[in-house]
């Protein structure tokens, strides 16, 4: 009964406060008040949003939510304005002015969560693909075709948001719908063909599909190792080995033809090259190499093989194969494996070395030794 008296009399000081304040107070409180509550309520969303993703650690909840947070905020922001529209006594002017804003801050404010959707999908098909294992070809097919579509994707929303706000403003709504009507599939192939930007864009589509390269893929272009670190819609970032990058268009890569060592693994075979005497003992070097090979921590197990490839007058070119995990350990593999061979030639085998047989009075045989010059001791 006390609470029921308070409230009787306190509702109607209000009520008559409320009541005495200009118009334009009121109206600026209301708008206050909503926007506060909208805080409030995003708050509160993403609190409860952040517990629930804490929960399942390892997940990819945490790339929607943070993704997710900024856009939000605004979106009921938005709501809150629009729900109070009603009560508000703005002037003619003031509500046009209303109108106008909310048509375009709308399509932009959806456009921009799209957007921050589509880049928290491809963070999270990031975090989800590791490509530092050894068997990543599924990884960094993954993530290749994401990267591409999702900027695609991108560019599609941002048009079409562009053209939605144009629509909303009466004086070049014309302009919108022109834009709307040129984004055909036949004006968009007709383009393609004049165009080297949009030639390349058509490329980077049809390479998400295709897949001629992929992010982590060691290739071999413009006379250039390097992997891909980055495919974009119009270029591809190629990280040399010595740190430089080289920046190739899309295009390039399915007009000219380039090398692939990770199209469909990562494995590889190096080698390795060596001038010899013809009196080599090749089966003692073959056994030397076996076990160079097998105490090798590079060495992935597959295969190895030395073989007599070539022959000359004066020295046989021996050639040593060994089988790597990427490309990286193939050509380390490929350096350890030359030295501990020209080092034991060096210590064990002096006689291996090549050398130059002439006669003498046409009877008698001399052997001169060959320089490195002369026969070229290794060579790969």
């Amino acid at each position: 009964m006390v609470r029921r008296s308070v409230l009787a009399v306190v509702m109607p000081e209000l009520e008559r406060t409320f009541a005495t304040l200009p118009p334009v107070a009121v109206d600026l409180g209301t708008i206050a008040l909503s926007i506060l509550a909208a805080l409030v309520l995003h708050a509160a969303i993403f609190r409860i949003l952040r517990r629930f993703a804490a929960r399942t650690p390892g997940s990819v909840d945490d790339v929607y939510v943070d993704h997710a947070w900024r856009p939000m905020r605004w979106i009921l922001i938005a709501m809150a304005l629009a729900s109070v529209r009603r009560p508000l006594r703005l002037p003619d002017r003031w509500d046009d002015l209303w109108t106008q804003m909310a048509g375009l801050v709308v399509p932009l404010l959806m456009g921009w969560f799209a957007i921050a959707m589509i880049r928290a999908s491809v963070k999270a098909i990031e975090v989800a693909t590791d490509i530092t294992v050894a068997d990543n070809l599924r990884a960094r097919r993954r993530r290749t075709r994401s990267a591409i579509l999702g900027r695609i994707a991108i560019i599609a929303i941002g048009f079409v948001t562009v053209c939605l706000m144009l629509l909303s403003i009466p004086s070049i709504r014309s302009i919108g719908v022109t834009l709307m009507a040129s984004a055909g599939l036949a004006g968009l192939a007709v383009g393609a063909a004049a165009q080297p930007a949009l030639k390349n864009i058509i490329a980077g589509v049809q390479m998400a599909f295709t897949e001629p390269i992929r992010i982590d893929d060691v290739v071999i272009i413009e006379n250039e190792w390097g992997r891909i670190e980055e495919i974009r819609l119009t270029y591809v970032v190629v990280g040399l080995w010595d740190e430089r990058r080289l920046v190739v268009p899309v295009s390039k890569f399915l007009e000219s033809s380039f090398q692939n060592w990770t199209r469909t693994t990562s494995g590889l075979l190096g080698s390795a090259f060596f001038w010899l005497d013809p009196t080599t003992n090749i089966p003692r070097l073959r056994a030397r190499f076996e076990e160079l090979v097998k105490a090798d921590p590079l060495w992935d197990g597959r295969a190895y093989v030395l073989q007599v490839t070539d022959t000359k007058p004066d020295a046989i070119e021996v050639r040593i194969l060994a089988t790597a995990s990427d490309a990286a350990r193939a050509f380390d593999l490929r350096c350890s494996l030359r030295e501990g061979m020209l080092a034991y030639i060096r210590d064990e085998m002096p006689e291996a070395l090549p050398r130059r047989r002439v006669a003498v009075d046409g009877a008698n045989e001399q052997s001169l030794p060959v320089t490195p010059a002369q026969a070229g001791v290794s060579r790969g």
